[in-house]
């Protein structure tokens, strides 16, 4: 697990996005939050990129599409290791999630393997320091 892990969250909704910065603290590591995939991150450089299928409105093959824009502007010079995409979303939304796993996501899970399983995660899906 990278020492202090940089995560880009993408999702409007304030509960996961207080869940997901708490356990971020709780790794060591910050999060920015964007409320869409229209929006520009503040910083060039994340580790991980979290997409949230449920609170983000739209067809999920475009919106992973729009985050790998977002990702693909990212300066890796520290370090030749991708960016990777987790997106997730609720378990029952299985055709949500497969396309979003079709249009190139790293990673799909459900919402509670995220907030229940967040270490395993982050140290799958961070570039070691």
């Amino acid at each position: 697990m990278p020492a202090s892990p940089r995560i880009l969250l993408v999702s409007p909704d304030l509960m996961v996005t207080s869940r997901v910065a708490a356990l971020a603290r709780e790794a060591g590591g910050s999060v920015e939050t964007l409320r869409s995939p229209d929006q520009s991150p503040s910083s060039a450089t994340y580790d991980l990129v979290l997409l949230d299928l449920q609170a983000v409105p739209g067809d999920a093959a475009v919106i992973v599409s729009q985050t790998h824009a977002i990702i693909s502007r990212f300066d890796r010079e520290s370090s030749d290791a991708p960016v990777r995409l987790v997106a997730f979303g609720p378990h029952v939304a299985k055709q949500r999630l497969d396309d979003a796993k079709a249009a190139g996501a790293d990673a799909v899970v459900s919402r509670g393997e995220l907030l229940g399983s967040f270490p395993a995660i982050i140290r799958r899906w961070c570039p070691p320091a």
